[in-house]
């Protein structure tokens, strides 16, 4: 599925490079809970698009609390600050379809050309406040991240191969709505 937090307005930037560094240790202690994993993510200056799996309604609901407090906490840590950081609760949204995975999967993780918008320029760069780096469906081959990832491998044959028949990802797109 595809999730969305938004953060309350006043709370500082979440692409600030100290917190993305510790939103990812963070997300690495929670990624995988069994029945529930997170398998992309990316961060935005006011909201986190995530990509997620879970066995059911009650598995998403606990893997949603834990993701959220995890991103809360490393705001307040980083930041210096009290107080909730998250503006309300998640918007869920199930993928179906391997074109709907596809396009979801493009939507997360180049959230931040989409949002550049025609100011985007194709500079072949991974988002650094994404899991794109760990992402192994892009049109172009990078070199492997050395860092361990912050993302769970997925389980389902829709976001493990199902999409891919859609066509691998390019760095050059800028994704539409979904």
């Amino acid at each position: 599925m595809h999730v969305t937090l938004r953060v309350r307005e006043g709370v500082p930037s979440l692409r600030n490079v100290r917190l993305v560094r510790e939103v990812e240790d963070s997300f690495r202690k929670a990624c995988d809970r069994g029945k529930f994993r997170l398998i992309h993510y990316s961060l935005q200056s006011n909201h986190v698009h995530l990509i997620a799996e879970a066995k059911d309604a009650e598995s998403l609901g606990r893997g949603m609390m834990s993701i959220a407090s995890r991103l809360a906490r490393a705001v307040n840590r980083v930041y210096s600050r009290k107080g909730r950081v998250l503006a309300d609760r998640y918007h869920a949204r199930v993928l179906k379809t391997p074109r709907e995975v596809r396009n979801a999967l493009a939507y997360v993780l180049l959230n931040a050309r989409r949002h550049a918008g025609r100011r985007a320029k194709p500079d072949g760069k991974l988002d650094p406040a994404s899991s794109g780096r760990w992402f192994d469906g892009w049109r172009k081959r990078f070199g492997i991240a050395r860092d361990a990832p912050a993302i769970a491998r997925p389980h389902s044959w829709l976001v493990q191969k199902g999409w891919r028949r859609h066509g691998l990802i390019g760095l050059d797109e800028i994704p539409a709505g979904i």
